[in-house]
């Protein structure tokens, strides 16, 4: 508790966090008992407060479609707390799946890769989108291609969190403050 209270204490109010939910806890409340496992899963994330921007719940790729699974997950996420889903099974790209989701007002999160032909969809399925940039580099015609795909999205009102990966010579980094450049841009163009 007391480094999220010293990270608090270190950004501004209008600062949001997301975080990622603890991998086997994820895998107990979708596989078994959410019921008891999620709020173990989420008590530390409300030490976050008004501050939390999202819980990241990734489904990995083994795991294949179970609506009814989801939809004891969704039924005892604590409402306030904010929810984003990440499917790697393509199973999981479903069009009841996502309704699911937008009844909960949970979040799709859509997770660009190495090796997909084309960009993930972007469905909005609650208050915001969510999207990680994975791939090993982006070019400049890449990041001008995200920054228009989010346009319309921004000046409908939707925030977005966009997270590149991780890389030790800081190229994603740069990449992250170029894409907000751009997106802004896109985003008062009409």
């Amino acid at each position: 508790m007391k480094r999220v209270e010293a990270w608090l204490a270190a950004t501004p109010p209008t600062f949001r966090f997301a975080v990622k939910a603890q991998k086997g806890g994820s895998l107990r409340a979708l596989g078994s008992d959410p019921a008891t496992t999620v709020p173990w899963l989420t008590a530390p994330y409300r030490w976050f407060g008004d501050h939390l921007g999202s819980v990241l719940f990734r489904v990995p790729g083994p795991v294949t479609r179970d609506d009814d699974a989801l939809r004891r997950v969704l039924d005892v996420w604590p409402k306030p707390m904010p929810l984003t889903l990440e499917f790697k099974h393509p199973s999981w790209q479903d069009d009841a799946v996502h309704g699911l989701l937008r009844e909960h007002g949970a979040v799709l999160c859509a997770t660009d890769l190495d090796g997909q032909p084309f960009p993930p969809d972007l469905r909005v399925t609650g208050r915001f989108l969510y999207i990680r940039l994975r791939r090993t580099a982006y070019r400049e015609a890449d990041l001008d291609a995200w920054a228009e795909r989010m346009a319309p999205f921004l000046r409908d009102g939707l925030d977005a969190y966009v997270f590149f990966r991780h890389d030790e010579a800081g190229r994603s980094a740069l990449s992250a403050e170029r894409l907000a450049t751009l997106v802004q841009a896109a985003a008062l163009s009409e």
